[in-house]
Order: structure tokens, then sequence, then C-alpha cells
């Protein structure tokens, strides 16, 4: 590609290791594709455009601008922000595309873009794949000079909360535990927290780019701080934020790290007694107590393919109440499409406000179903074939199987899901069941099912 490396245009973002895949150059490069690819796509010619607190940001942003001037855009910069105020300016000021400069949970050595519609819907996958085309095509050279203006609306997104969230209001104000793992979730979630008059205790809320203090991807592994001070304070609840801000994970008063399926149930049983039915999507990895939990509350669960971009497409194309990504992204389109994590907690406070429950016992009321995933080794140049086999072959040993994304087998006492992974050379199987003896059941037979297909398809 032209001396670019092919495999940062990814799924759902462009990412890469800075000096080895992204360098002032390539950005340059991306920002003249990105404005050959929306006058080609009918677009516009705004762009909303921040960047996350990393040190090579602020270099890559300039180089990243100059390509974007150059190619006739102007621009809307917010500058060094969350992601959460950045979508935000973009989706409040009509942008026609907003886009953000993060790696968001991978380490510092790591940097990248998000690309959004101006109403915040990430770009699919096919749209970054055709920047990454632009670019490989080469030739692409400055043809105008777009301008650029810069604006704060920290104000405007604080008062937006403020008109749609009550957490701090009535009863005795949520006492949270605030986890922003030193990244770009501190340069607005702490004031909004304050402001909204929650009483709010800091953990790693100084922003650092070396990121001193835990990993940016908040797996329960990364979280004991966070888990140690809950406790130790008597908070209601504590809530860990991810590199750039577009994921929460929550944990309990008794310092329990609350699964995404969780959260997402709770979230939509609070959503569901507040607005009454309506359609909740949970992509095809999410537990089975969707269905079990949220169906008969009036909710029609919706199964969508995973990504974080299907969950905010799908939420616009579906008009639903709330959207759950089983990695942990959570969009509640009342208020927009984009995935802005800040809505977790404060639904979370509200949720309790209204319950009287600890949330403890709110999470006791979702059961956990015993779940696995195993990888299996798949060379890139037949693992698509392998899943097009299963397609074809599945439905016809099973009678509920869905092919939206990879393939899924739903059975009386669990399902099986069979997806290529988008970034290496393997296939992962994920099963679920009602008892470890199920699971093993499952695993057993299906593993069986993938191995054979791998090895009789030729490639």
């Amino acid at each position: 590609m032209s001396g670019i490396n092919s495999h940062i245009f990814r799924a759902y973002d462009i990412r890469g290791l800075v000096g080895e895949d992204l360098t002032p150059e390539v950005m340059e490069k991306i920002g003249l594709a990105l404005g050959a690819y929306m006058k080609e796509k009918n677009l516009g010619n705004t762009v909303c455009l921040g960047r996350d607190i990393r040190k090579s940001s602020k270099s890559l942003e300039e180089s990243f601008i100059s390509g974007l001037l150059g190619s006739g855009l102007n621009i809307i910069h917010i500058g060094e922000s969350s992601a959460n105020l950045a979508l935000f300016s973009g989706w409040r000021l009509g942008a026609d595309v907003s886009a953000y400069i993060t790696a968001s949970h991978l380490p510092k050595q790591w940097n990248g873009v998000k690309f959004y519609t101006g109403e915040g819907v990430g770009f699919p996958e096919e749209a970054n794949k055709r920047l990454g085309e632009l670019v490989a095509r080469g030739g692409l050279k400055p043809a105008g000079q777009g301008n650029i203006k810069c604006v704060n609306l920290m104000v405007d997104y604080l008062n937006f909360m403020k008109e749609n969230f009550r957490a701090g209001e009535g009863q005795k104000a949520p006492r949270v535990v605030l986890d922003c793992g030193n990244a770009s979730a501190c340069l607005s979630v702490p004031r909004l927290f304050k402001e909204l008059g929650i009483e709010t205790l800091e953990l790693f809320c100084d922003p650092d780019p070396e990121f001193p203090n835990r990993d940016m991807d908040p797996q329960p592994e990364n979280l004991t701080e966070l888990c140690k001070k809950v406790v130790e304070e008597k908070a209601d609840f504590g809530v860990a934020f991810d590199g750039d801000g577009d994921r929460g994970v929550i944990v309990d008063e008794k310092g329990r790290v609350l699964t995404p399926d969780q959260t997402g149930i709770i979230l939509g049983k609070g959503i569901l007694a507040e607005k009454g039915p309506g359609t909740i999507l949970a992509n095809l990895e999410c537990s089975m107590a969707f269905e079990s939990i949220l169906t008969p509350l009036g909710a029609k669960i919706s199964r969508i393919p995973v990504g974080h971009t299907f969950l905010t497409l799908e939420a616009k194309n579906q008009n639903a109440l709330l959207g759950v990504e089983s990695s942990g992204h959570v969009v509640i389109p009342e208020y927009y499409f984009f995935d802005d994590a800040i809505f977790i907690p404060l639904k979370i406070a509200e949720i309790l406000s209204k319950s009287g429950k600890r949330l403890s016992e709110l999470a006791d009321e979702v059961p956990i179903y015993p779940k696995k995933r195993v990888n299996f080794d798949c060379p890139d140049q037949k693992k698509f074939q392998v899943i097009k086999n299963l397609q074809e072959r599945l439905p016809g040993k099973y009678q509920d199987v869905n092919t939206l994304d990879g393939v899924r087998v739903n059975l009386e006492k669990g399902w099986v899901l069979i997806r290529a992974s988008n970034t290496g050379p393997m296939i992962r199987l994920t099963a679920e069941a009602s008892s470890e003896r199920d699971l093993r059941g499952l695993l057993d037979k299906f593993s069986e099912e993938l191995k054979n297909e791998i090895t009789s398809t030729p490639g």
C-alpha cells in the first residue's frame, strides 16, 4: 500500500503503532483521503475534530489537519478533549463528519482515528476500507483550502447533561468512585459529576499520557484499586472508563465488577419501566438473559452483529430504546446515537434513586450463565470460507440458526456463536448455557464441528 501498512484500516477505525504504522505523512494522506471520500459520497465539507491526551496525538492531529484543509474541508476544531465532548460538539454544531484521534484502550505506543457521521453513527467497515483504497491509490494532492474554527462546547455539554439527568437531586445524592485511568475522560467527567450534585471520589483522575496507574482496557483484572476504594469508602458504586471514554465499567458497592450483560439488563429494566415497551439491541455475543429478563417486561430483543459501529447504526435504524455491546459499549438513542459512556453511571444513579435498592441487589436479579470463548487457528485465506460453509450447512441441522454475523445456533439450553476474527488468522467459538454441564456439551460438540470444517476446507 504505497509504503503504508494496509492493516491500519480496520473494521471500526484506523489504528496502528506510532512511528511505524502512523507517521505525520500517513496522517496527512488520511486527511486528504477523507476529503476525497466525503466528496465521492456527497457528505458535505465540514469535519468536527478532537484528540485524546496521548503524547503523539497533537503532532498527528496537525498533519491530519493539513490534509483536511488541503482537500478543501472546513474544520470545527475541539482540540484536546474527551471523545464524548468531541462527538457531542459535532452533533450539536451540525458537522457533516466527526473525527477523533485516539487508540482507545490500547497502550500509549498506539494511536489512530475514529470517524463518525455528524449524528455520531460510526463509519462502517466499508468506509474505512475505502479510505485505505484512496490512500493506496496515491495521487491525492492538496486541491483547495478549507478553514478552521476553534470552539469549546464544554458548558453546552454540561448544561445538556443537567437538563436530562437528575442523579443528584431528590433523595440522598449517590456516592460514586470515579476512575478515569488518567486518560481523556479526566477532561470532562469529574467536573460533570460534581456539577450534577453527585458526591464524587476521584481515582486516577489527573490526565497523564504515560497512563501510570492501570491499563486503559477496563477489564476486571485492571480494576482492583477501584473495587477496593468503593468498599473502603462505602460508595454506592464505582465506574471506570477506557482510554477515550466511550466505555464505562460499573462496580457495585460490594466491590464486584458487573459484566456488560448485567449492566445492560439493569439499564434495560430501568428504561422499560420509564418508557414502556420498545426495541432493545443486543449483539450476538450478549447473554440469553436479555430475552429471559427483558422480554417479559415488554422488550423486543433485536440481535445485531458484533461491533460498536453496528450498535450506533442500528440504534438509529430500529428506533431502539437502548443498545448494548458485549464489549461494554452502550447507546441510549433518547439522547443521541453515539456511545457516550457517561450515560451508564448517570442512568445507574437514577435507577438506584428510583428503586431504593442497592446496586448489588439489582445485579443479583440478573442471572449469569456459564459462558466461554475458545479460539481456533485458521489461515486468513480460508477463515471466511469456513464460516460461509457453516452458514450454509448448519441451518439444515438445527432449527434456530442466525447467520447475521458468523453463525449462531440457538438451542434449548444455550447457544453457540462461531465468527472469524477481523484482525488475525483465527476463528472464535463462544458458547453460553444454562449449566456448566450443558456448556461443556456445547463446546465439545461444536468444537468438533468447527475443527472438521477447518480441516476439510481447502486453502
